[in-house]
C-alpha cells in the first residue's frame, strides 16, 4: 500500500523535469547550452582554417567561466510564456552564448571584457521587451472569415507571380558549393526585390502555417514547392532550406509544448551535426556528406551569427560607428562615413565573403558601440514585442510556422532590413487582422474525426 502511495509522487517529481515544466525547460536550456559549446569546439577543428574561430584547451576554464554567466540568464525563458518574442529571443540568446564563447578564443585584439559585458548586457535588454511585453493588442482592424480563408490562396498566386518574374531577371540550378560563383552578379528591379524578400521570407510562411493548420495537405505542400522555388532565382542557402526548416518546425510543434518546441528546434539539429562526427571518425559516413550536414547547421546556421558579431566588435573598435547611417533613409538625409553596405565593408577587410549581421552587431556595435549598444538591443526588443503583441491570442504553432524563417533572418541580417525587405512588418500585420475565434473554430474542425459513413 506504501509503495502505491509513493507510486504517484513519484510520476509528480518525474513530471516536474519534463520539457512542459520550468525546471525541465531549465535543464533543456542548459543541456542546449553545453550541446552547443561543444559544437563550436568542433567548428573550430574543422573550420580553424578560416582564421575566423578557434579554440584552446588552456583557455576551457575561462570559457566555461563566461558561459557560465549567459546560463543564469536562461531562467528568463523557463519562466516566460510562449509568444513570437520567445521564439526570436532563443534564438538571438544562443547567437549571444556562441559569441560569449568565441571571444575567449579570439584572435582579435579589441577590448573583449567590455564588449562580453555588452552582448550580455544586451541580450538581457533585448530578452525583458521580448519576453515580457506579449498582452495583446485591441484589434480596430479584424478581416472577415471569408477573407481570412482566401488570404493564403492570394498569397499563393501572389507567390507565383513573383516566382514568374523573377525567372526572367534569373534563373540557375546550381548546386549550393556554387552558388558563390553566380550570386554576387543578380540584380534585381527595386520592387521585385522588396517582393521576393517578403513573399519568400514571410506570405509563404504564413500560408504554409494557414493551411497546416487547417489540415489542407495540399495546399501546404504547394506554399512549400513556391518557396523552393525562389531558390534558382536568388541563389541563397536561406531559400533552398527553407522548405525543409518549415516542415521540421510542422513535426516538432505539433509533438511538443510550444516552448519545449523553441528549445529543441535549435538543440535538435545542433545534436544531430555532432552525432554525424562518430560515424564520420569511424569512416561509416563519408566525408562529404558529414561536411555538407555539419557545414550549413552547425557552422553556418549555429556559429556564424556568432563569428559575425565577433568580426564587427574587431572592426568597430578601431573605426567610427555608423549612427545608423547604414539605413538608406538615414544615409539619404544624413550621409555617411562609410559608401559600402556594411556586408560588403567586411568582405573587404576580412576573407569571410559578405557578411551580414544580426541587430546586435549592427543597430548595436556598428551603429552606437558596445557602451550604447544595449539601449540600441532595448529598443529593437520593444519593436519585437510588437510581433508578440500582435500575435497574441494565435494558436502558438501557428506563430511557430508563420515566424519560422524570420527568426532564421534575424540571426544574419539587421532588424531594420528584416522588417522592410523580408517581411517582419508585413507579418505583424497579418497577425494582428487575423480573427482569433474563425482561426480558432477552423483549427478545430481540422483536428475532428472524420463522421462515421
Amino acid at each position: 500500500m506504501k509503495a502505491a502511495e509513493r507510486a504517484p509522487g513519484s510520476t509528480g517529481a518525474l513530471s516536474l523535469m519534463t520539457p512542459s515544466s520550468w525546471r525541465g525547460r531549465l535543464l533543456l536550456l542548459w543541456i542546449h547550452i553545453f550541446i552547443c559549446c561543444l559544437s563550436l569546439v568542433y567548428v573550430a577543428q574543422f573550420y580553424g582554417y578560416t582564421g575566423a574561430v578557434a579554440f584552446a584547451q588552456a583557455q576551457l576554464p575561462t570559457a566555461a567561466l563566461v558561459v557560465l554567466l549567459l546560463a543564469a540568464v536562461a531562467v528568463l525563458f523557463a519562466r516566460a510564456r510562449f509568444s513570437f518574442g520567445y521564439f526570436v529571443g532563443f534564438y538571438l540568446y544562443t547567437l549571444i552564448v556562441g559569441y560569449a564563447w568565441l571571444r575567449v578564443f579570439s584572435k582579435f585584439p579589441y577590448d573583449r571584457a567590455l564588449s562580453l559585458a555588452s552582448a550580455i548586457a544586451s541580450i538581457v535588454a533585448f530578452l525583458v521587451p521580448v519576453l515580457f511585453i506579449t498582452g495583446p493588442i485591441k484589434q480596430y482592424v479584424v478581416l472577415s472569415d471569408d477573407a481570412a480563408k482566401r488570404l493564403p490562396l492570394v498569397i499563393l498566386m501572389i507567390a507565383a507571380a513573383t516566382v514568374a518574374a523573377g525567372t526572367f531577371h534569373n534563373f540557375r540550378l546550381a548546386g549550393i558549393d556554387a552558388i558563390y560563383d553566380f550570386r554576387n552578379a543578380l540584380e534585381f528591379p527595386a520592387p521585385l526585390r522588396y517582393s521576393i524578400g517578403i513573399t519568400s521570407n514571410a506570405l509563404l510562411p504564413f500560408a504554409f502555417a494557414s493551411f497546416v493548420m487547417s489540415g489542407e495537405r495540399l495546399k501546404a505542400a504547394i506554399a512549400l514547392l513556391l518557396l523552393l522555388a525562389f531558390y534558382p532565382i536568388t541563389l541563397t542557402k536561406l531559400t533552398f532550406f527553407a522548405p525543409f526548416w518549415l516542415l521540421f518546425l510542422a513535426v516538432v510543434a505539433r509533438g511538443f509544448e510550444p516552448r519545449a518546441a523553441i528549445l529543441l528546434s535549435l538543440l535538435l539539429p545542433i545534436s544531430a551535426g555532432l552525432l554525424l562526427i562518430i560515424p564520420y571518425k569511424l569512416g561509416a559516413v563519408p566525408y562529404e556528406l558529414f561536411i555538407k550536414y555539419f557545414s550549413a547547421v552547425n557552422f553556418r546556421m549555429i556559429a556564424f551569427p556568432s563569428i559575425a558579431l565577433d568580426v564587427y566588435n574587431d572592426f568597430f573598435s578601431t573605426h567610427q560607428v555608423t549612427h545608423f547611417c547604414q539605413i538608406l533613409v538615414i544615409k539619404t538625409f544624413l550621409g555617411c562615413a562609410y559608401g559600402d553596405p556594411l556586408s560588403v565593408l567586411m568582405s573587404k577587410n576580412y576573407e569571410l565573403g559578405n557578411l551580414n549581421a544580426s541587430l546586435f552587431a549592427t543597430e548595436g556595435i556598428a551603429s552606437v558601440g558596445p557602451l550604447a549598444a544595449p539601449l540600441a538591443a532595448a529598443a529593437c526588443g520593444l519593436v519585437i514585442s510588437l510581433g508578440s503583441r500582435a500575435s497574441a491570442g494565435l494558436p502558438p504553432r501557428f506563430v511557430i510556422l508563420s515566424g519560422g524563417l524570420l527568426s532564421q533572418v534575424l540571426l544574419n541580417v539587421p532588424l531594420a532590413t528584416t522588417l522592410l525587405s523580408n517581411g517582419a512588418l508585413i507579418i505583424f500585420i497579418l497577425w494582428y487582422v487575423t480573427p482569433r475565434p474563425a482561426f480558432t473554430a477552423q483549427s478545430d474542425r481540422a483536428k475532428a474525426p472524420a463522421p462515421a459513413r
